[in-house]
C-alpha cells in the first residue's frame, strides 16, 4: 500500500458549477429544555419562565422570510424540529409554524415532518394532537431503559415512561425512531444487550444507537468526569449492540442509525448525501447551493439575542460562509463515507460541482488501504473504512 500522502487537486482559482441543486429539507431548531442533561453540547438552554410560544413562531416564520431569496422556487421535502426539547410547545403552536411554513414554500404533499419529544414531557393527548397538526414522524429521546442509567444521565423520566411513549407513539405516528447511548458508566455488555433488546421487543422500526462520548464544555467533561468503559469493553458492548439490531432485520445504514426496510429517516439521508437544508430558530445550521457556490449559514445561539435579532434585523442574526473549492471534498466525504452504503460517484460532481478527478488520488489511496471498495460507480467505505473512518476522511483533507 502507499504511504505517500494525498494531494488533492484542486487548483485554488477553481470555481465549483453545480448544473442541477439536490434536494431541499428544512431543520427547525427549538433550544429549550426542561433540565439540560450534563452531556449535552447542543444549542439548548433550561426554561427558566414561562415559554413564549408564539413570540418564537413568529420569530422563527420571519426567518424564514429571510431566507426565501435564497432557495426561492424550490420544493422542501423534509422538515425536522429538532431541539432542546420541542415537545415542550403545545400542538397548537406546531399547527401555526406548519401553516406559516406551507404558506411560504412548497412543502411536497409526501414531505416527512419530524418531531423530536422527551419521554419526560410525555402525555397520549399531546402525541395525538401533534399528529393531528401534520406531524408524521417521532424521535423519542430514551437513551436507556434502566432507571439508575437514566438518573446517572440526568434524564428527567423512568423506564415505565419511556415504554408508554412507544407504545403511544407507534399507534399515532407512521415512522418513530428511539434514541439509544450505550458504554454508559459502569455499564456491563449485558446490561447494554437488555437495553437494545428491550428497544426491539416495543416493535420500533428504527433506531439510533450510539456511544457516549464526553464532549468539551459539558458537565461531563468536568472533573472529575465520570468513569466510561475502556476501549475494549467498549468495542465489546457495540459489537453485541449492532449484532442484535442485525438479528431483528434492522440495516445499519448510517454510522449511528438502523432501520428496517423502507424505515430510514428522509431528512438525514439528506443530510449525509450532501443534500440542502434551510436551518432556523437559535442555534441553527443550514446548507444552500446555487450554480454558483455553496454556502453554510449560522443562526446567533442564544434564544434571547436570536428573538431580539428577529423582531429588529434579522439579517443581523444569520452569518453566510462560502464553501471553497479546497474544502468540498472533505465535506461532501464526512456525509457521505457516513453512510454503509455510501452514494453514487456521479453525485460528487453532481452536488460540488468539482469533477471527480480532483480527488481520485485520495480516493486510490483508500482502495488500496482497504478502506474504500473499488467499485468505480460507488463510493462507499469498506467494513474496515467504516471501523477507522476519521483516517479514510483525513484522506480528503486539503493540504
Amino acid at each position: 500500500m502507499s504511504e505517500f500522502p494525498v494531494s488533492l487537486q484542486i487548483p485554488h482559482s477553481v470555481t465549483p458549477a453545480l448544473t442541477s441543486l439536490p434536494p431541499l429539507s428544512l431543520y427547525i431548531h427549538i433550544p429549550w429544555c426542561v433540565r439540560k442533561c450534563p452531556y449535552c453540547d447542543f444549542n439548548s438552554h433550561q426554561l427558566k419562565q414561562e415559554l413564549d410560544e408564539q413570540k418564537y413562531i413568529a420569530a422563527l416564520l420571519t426567518d424564514l422570510e429571510t431566507e426565501l431569496p435564497y432557495f426561492w422556487g424550490r420544493s422542501v421535502h423534509t422538515i425536522f424540529i429538532g431541539g432542546g426539547t420541542p415537545s415542550l410547545f403545545s400542538a397548537s403552536a406546531f399547527e401555526k409554524l406548519l401553516s406559516g411554513i406551507r404558506a411560504r414554500v412548497n412543502l411536497i404533499p409526501t414531505a416527512e415532518i419530524t418531531l423530536e419529544a422527551n419521554p419526560g414531557t410525555f402525555e397520549r393527548d399531546r402525541f395525538a394532537d401533534y399528529a393531528a397538526a401534520g406531524i408524521n414522524r417521532l424521535s423519542i429521546g430514551v437513551q436507556s431503559f434502566a432507571n439508575d442509567k437514566l438518573a446517572a444521565l440526568g434524564r428527567i423520566h423512568n423506564r415505565k415512561e419511556a415504554l408508554n411513549a412507544i407504545e403511544s407513539g407507534l399507534m399515532l405516528f407512521p415512522k418513530l425512531n428511539i434514541d439509544l447511548m450505550y458504554a454508559l458508566p459502569g455499564q456491563t455488555v449485558e446490561q447494554a444487550k437488555e437495553d437494545i433488546n428491550t428497544a426491539i421487543a416495543t416493535g420500533v422500526r428504527h433506531i439510533s444507537a450510539y456511544q457516549l462520548t464526553l464532549e468539551p464544555n459539558t458537565p461531563f467533561a468536568h472533573s472529575p468526569p465520570p468513569k466510561l468503559p475502556d476501549d475494549n469493553h467498549i468495542a465489546d458492548i457495540e459489537e453485541a449492540v449492532h449484532t442484535s439490531l442485525s438479528q431483528a432485520g434492522f440495516h445499519h445504514y448510517e454510522t449511528s442509525a438502523f432501520a428496517q426496510p423502507l424505515q430510514q429517516c428522509r431528512h438525514n439521508l439528506n443530510y449525509w448525501q450532501f443534500g440542502d437544508y434551510i436551518g432556523i430558530g437559535a442555534g441553527a445550521h443550514g446548507k444552500i447551493s446555487s450554480a454558483q457556490a455553496i454556502e453554510r449559514t449560522t443562526r446567533c445561539r442564544h434564544p434571547k439575542d436570536y428573538l431580539q435579532a428577529m423582531q429588529q434585523q434579522p439579517q443581523c442574526a444569520i452569518v453566510r460562509r462560502q464553501i471553497s473549492a479546497q474544502d468540498l471534498p472533505f465535506e461532501f466525504m464526512l456525509n457521505a463515507l457516513r453512510l454503509t452504503d455510501g452514494v453514487p460517484t456521479t453525485w460528487f460532481s453532481e452536488r460540488t460541482g468539482l469533477p471527480v478527478t480532483s480527488i481520485q488520488c485520495a480516493i486510490t489511496q483508500a482502495v488500496e488501504k482497504g478502506l474504500m471498495d473499488a467499485d468505480p460507480l460507488n463510493l462507499r467505505p469498506t467494513a474496515l473504512g467504516r471501523t477507522f473512518l476519521n483516517d479514510l476522511l483525513a484522506l480528503f483533507l486539503k493540504d
